[in-house]
């Protein structure tokens, strides 16, 4: 089994000096239009400093009318080049692999940060949205594929397509949400038709040293268990893609509709024959203990969110102490200063319940 602070080698881009991923964090600190703020840059560049092995950026979006909350970062227009670019330079020297997370809303776009109705696969009465018309989807498929190019330009180490959490991505994925019925609606061959064909358009464009990671969501959103372990093995059988990056809630937890507790909701996926790809998982690791419990069960690296909140030098503090735990909540909004939250990402930490003490 690897320890946590082994070095983690990928097919494509610089290895990782060690196990630790910092999640792809809403912070809600960046300009309206998009442009990098000095305080997302202070949050991301100080978890390098920390000692992550790889470092995400927010889920930065591929088209304005993609935006999935204010404040996000975007990568939408080269108006973000030099703010991204000024990001990529000092994660790099810090020693981070460098990633942006590609993303868009589809249907849980905000109504009230764009004009007109959310863009999802199909018509959505719930949230209000419109489905795309077919010529869309493919540009939107260019969408993804320039942000990537742009994410290479400004010198990021590579990129990350957000197929989770009820996104565009993952909207075309459920059974539920896409009811279309033209190529990229019906069987799972066709519903995964839009992430298949990015994994090969992005690999095609990006340079050989760019890594390529994709982010699921076993559960929830309209997802099946079953048929998100046949997108993951499928990827992993292309051999295309660098990482796979599980969004669990509980790394430990069994699946929601399980009858017994014979099998975690993480086995179906470690069991996989994944070839090169690597195995990343996030929910609930708040201890060194944990996180290496994570990897002896079969993960190849950890994925770090309210921990890395709290702590932002989270790997060195388990490099120092195999006894490290996280702060216990609710910690004062000095502390969340202290560890380099601004203003607004610390307002947002506000909603999360008992997070903030003050």
């Amino acid at each position: 089994m690897p320890t946590l602070q082994e070095p983690l080698t990928l097919a494509h881009g610089p290895a990782w000096r060690n196990r630790f991923m910092l999640a792809a964090l809403t912070n809600l600190q960046s300009a309206e239009d998009g442009v990098l703020s000095d305080d997302e840059y202070h949050w991301l560049t100080l978890r390098a400093e920390g000692g992550f092995g790889a470092v995400s950026t927010c889920a930065a979006h591929v088209r304005q009318r993609g935006i999935g909350f204010p404040g996000q970062l975007g990568i939408w227009d080269d108006r973000h080049l030099d703010g991204l670019t000024r990001l990529a330079d000092k994660l790099n020297q810090e020693g981070a692999h460098s990633i942006v997370q590609l993303h868009h809303a589809g249907m849980r776009t905000p109504h009230d940060l764009i004009e007109g109705k959310p863009e999802c696969p199909s018509d959505n009465d719930e949230f209000g949205a419109k489905a795309m018309p077919a010529d869309d989807v493919e540009q939107l498929k260019d969408d993804f594929v320039t942000a990537a190019r742009r994410a290479a330009k400004a010198g990021f180490d590579g990129v990350e397509l957000h197929a989770a959490h009820g996104y565009i991505l993952g909207q075309f994925l459920s059974s539920e949400i896409n009811q279309r019925d033209d190529h990229y609606g019906g069987s799972l061959e066709n519903r995964a038709r839009i992430l298949f064909d990015l994994v090969e358009r992005v690999r095609d464009v990006a340079p050989a040293d760019f890594s390529l990671g994709v982010r699921l969501s076993p559960e929830r959103f309209g997802m099946q268990l079953d048929e998100v372990v046949e997108v993951a093995r499928r990827l992993c059988a292309d051999g295309l893609i660098d990482y796979i990056d599980l969004s669990l809630w509980d790394v430990f937890k069994t699946p929601a509709d399980a009858e017994s507790d014979e099998k975690t909701l993480l086995e179906f996926f470690t069991e996989l024959d994944r070839r090169h790809v690597k195995l990343g998982g996030a929910g609930k690791i708040y201890n060194a203990a944990d996180a290496q419990r994570a990897l002896d069960s079969g993960l190849d690296f950890i994925i770090l969110g309210r921990g890395a909140i709290l702590h932002h030098d989270f790997p060195q503090q388990v490099a120092r102490n195999p006894d490290f735990k996280a702060a216990e909540l609710p910690v004062t909004a000095a502390h969340l200063k202290k560890e380099g939250l601004g203003p607004d990402f610390i307002d947002y930490m506000r909603g999360w319940d008992g997070f903030v003490s003050d």
